[in-house]
């Protein structure tokens, strides 16, 4: 049987700065990020976005990372999906949250041309 991974990356910008929260032994950090794609519709293209909320656990010690998670920054978000239930009033609500594991500045992709092929050109030796 093929084994199923909870898991997720995506590459966006920091929606605003983290609201970060310490505890005894742990900090956690909540922010948005804004991920987006385009759709094409015929020979029209839209650009659609969405924001995903994130929170990001670390031990008190090892909160230095929380330090890039500022507005507008690019991020790839490593993670796992973990579902909450809860009630109020009586109303049995859920949600998805997204957790982060890692999270790191995307590498820079460079243009560069395509690789040119090269001709293949046959010598003869001369008799």
């Amino acid at each position: 049987m093929k084994k199923i991974e909870n898991s997720f990356a995506v590459t966006g910008f920091v929606g605003k700065d983290a609201e970060i929260r310490q505890f005894a032994t742990a900090s956690v950090a909540r922010f948005s990020l804004a991920v987006s794609r385009s759709e094409k519709n015929g020979e029209e293209t839209n650009r659609t976005s969405a924001f995903m909320n994130i929170e990001a656990w670390r031990k008190n010690e090892n909160t230095a990372s929380f330090d890039r998670l500022t507005k507008g920054t690019m991020l790839t978000v490593e993670g796992y999906l973990k579902p909450e239930e809860w009630e109020t009033d009586g109303v049995k609500r859920n949600r998805i949250v997204f957790v982060a594991t890692k999270f790191y500045e995307p590498e820079e992709k460079e243009d560069t041309p395509a690789p040119k092929k090269e001709k293949k050109t046959s010598k003869k030796k001369a008799k």
